[in-house]
């Protein structure tokens, strides 16, 4: 599963059986080294993030440091003392001059503290063993860092590695390390942590173990280099190494993973309120080039969108993400703030039952999403969603636009419905089971653009754990609603197992094929022909691809816009205060 269907939920590229057991990290939720100290015992400072002064000077300042020397003659001295006095104030002078030419009168100054609204708050830290989008968005990038990372086009970039090759043949990848790295508590990282930790999460089978299925073996060749050999080629290990399957740990620290963090990110883990807060420190000592640029973040979690909003309101957060584009308004036409939509890769899936009674017929399917206004359905959220035609967002490798396969035509949804031997004397009626996190709007919505071509949809809105049992795993219904948010899950629809009951032997193939590319070019193209397939064959309509809104303060900068509900790097956020 994934998305919002149950909050947290991962999705691996290469299907293997979800909701893995995961092993305990040690006794007692103790950290990656197993140690039994009751928490971190650094000896290595990394809470300053100023350099320390030079203790025989007490100061910084070369030439101040160098006039502190023991002087040859008071004359000689004096006169020098007097001369860099001059040069001093005529520095002084002319710089003063070019910044009342060159910068603005109000440039405010930069706040040390930044707080930033979220929505899904993580139940506690363990990012090996908890499942959910909310751990990856606050601790990777942040506090822990893979071998390799995302960007905000969800392309692979480096991390820890500092670059990588493939062999022809797609069976081996070589990672070459940046080096003088270091974990937040002074501990080397190097080639071995990274072989550490992906061993153990394979055997262990931490969360998204699977992902990592086709690994033959991983080895250190010397301290900077790292050699993973595969049992047949896997076109996305690299993308699975961006997520947690390639997250680094120090094995020899010893914490409580539940609500502590070790790791070797621009920030340290602060403080961890349940349900409330968590907040991040700069580390001053931080190895890489991607500082942080604000001293404290400050994440709050907030479950009621109107509270959230008055946070932003009164000023007791710089930023939200997301908003819903309806409350945005409140912020979208007041010149202190600024709101912005992202791309990211949800997909709002109207689900076909390829099984069912009715839906079994590929003429009911096609007549649905011809009956289906997407474009209103947009302009009801707000107008900020995307179309989508097809299983694969823009994101993700393999997308095309698809959405004139089945435009709004309700002629032509009559039409196939009439074909299908259903008519005003005959009318179809059809189940639609949902889960109440989705509201009811958008089930009145589509109850209603179906009755106007013949389709009676009886709507039936449900909790989450009736949802699970109903559509999830007895597969008994006609029509059902998820937000798939996982990226590169196009596996859905080559496994005829889940619950969309969709069986296309051609997709299967060519999914096959792109997961055994040897190359981007190849596997691009073997992903688009299968998702074109998929789309043709209507087993579902993707209503549209949600973009998540920001809202935040005129003055804030850096916050990541695209992806922030499962990739939020923090480091080059920054707040100025007015003048």
């Amino acid at each position: 599963m994934s998305g919002n269907i149950e909050p947290g939920t991962t999705e691996p590229e290469n299907k293997e059986p979800e909701n893995i057991e995961a092993e305990s990290t040690a006794p007692g939720g103790t950290g990656p080294g197993n140690k039994d100290s009751a928490g971190p015992q650094p000896e290595y400072d990394a809470s300053t993030s100023e350099t320390t002064p030079d203790a025989a000077s007490g100061s910084t300042d070369e030439t101040l440091n160098a006039l502190s020397k023991k002087p040859k003659g008071r004359r000689n001295w004096l006169l020098a003392l007097i001369a860099l006095i001059v040069v001093i104030a005529v520095s002084a002078g002319a710089w003063v001059f070019s910044s009342l030419r060159s910068t603005p009168a109000s440039t405010g100054t930069v706040a040390k503290s930044v707080t930033i609204g979220l929505k899904l708050a993580p139940t506690n830290l363990d990012i090996r063993n908890e499942s959910g989008s909310a751990l990856d968005q606050v601790l990777i990038g942040n506090v822990y860092q893979g071998l390799v990372a995302r960007s905000s086009e969800n392309k692979v970039v480096p991390a820890i590695a500092k670059s990588w090759s493939k062999s022809d043949d797609g069976l081996t990848y070589t990672f070459t390390l940046n080096t003088g790295m270091h974990f937040s508590n002074g501990d080397v990282l190097d080639a071995n942590d990274v072989v550490w930790s992906i061993r153990e999460l394979v055997d262990k089978q931490y969360t998204d173990a699977d992902v990592l299925s086709t690994m033959k073996s991983i080895t250190a060749t010397d301290d900077n280099t790292v050699v993973i050999t595969l049992n047949k080629p896997y076109s996305a290990l690299l993308w699975a190494l961006s997520g947690r399957a390639g997250l680094v740990f120090d094995k020899d620290a010893s914490y409580d993973a539940k609500t502590q963090a070790v790791g070797s990110g621009p920030f340290l883990l602060s403080s961890f309120r349940q349900g409330d807060s968590i907040t991040l420190t700069a580390d001053g000592k931080y190895w890489g080039s991607d500082k942080a640029k604000t001293q404290e973040i400050i994440i709050r979690y907030f479950a009621d969108d109107n509270a959230a909003v008055n946070a932003l309101k009164s000023g007791d957060v710089q930023v939200l993400a997301p908003i819903t584009e309806n409350l945005a308004s409140t912020f979208s036409n007041n010149d202190d703030y600024v709101v912005k939509a992202g791309d990211d890769t949800d997909k709002f899936v109207l689900a076909f039952n390829s099984k069912g009674t009715s839906t079994s017929d590929k003429r009911v399917r096609q007549a649905i999403r011809y009956a289906i206004n997407n474009e209103e359905l947009i302009a009801a959220r707000g107008g900020s969603d995307a179309a989508l035609g097809g299983p694969i967002p823009s994101l993700d490798p393999g997308y095309e636009d698809l959405t004139d396969l089945y435009p709004y035509n309700p002629t032509k949804a009559k039409s196939l419905l009439a074909e299908a031997g259903y008519s005003t004397a005959k009318p179809l009626t059809l189940r639609f089971e949902y889960a109440n996190i989705y509201g009811t709007e958008i089930g009145d919505q589509l109850k209603s653009q179906l009755k106007a071509v013949g389709i009676d949809l009886q709507v039936n809105v449900v909790e989450f754990s009736a949802w699970l049992q109903d559509v999830y795993t007895n597969k008994d219904y006609d029509l059902s609603l998820v937000d798939h948010n996982e990226s590169h899950d196009f596996y859905q629809w080559a496994d005829p197992e889940y619950y969309y009951n969709y069986d296309n032997p051609k997709v299967q193939e060519l999914y096959a094929k792109a997961l055994a590319a040897t190359s981007d070019e190849e596997e691009e193209s073997l992903l688009r022909q299968a998702a074109r397939l998929v789309s043709e064959d209507a087993p579902a309509d993707w209503l549209f691809n949600y973009r998540v809104t920001t809202a935040r303060v005129k003055g804030l900068s850096g916050f990541p816009v695209n992806l922030n509900q499962s990739l939020l790097p923090l480091w080059n956020v920054t707040m100025r205060n007015p003048a």
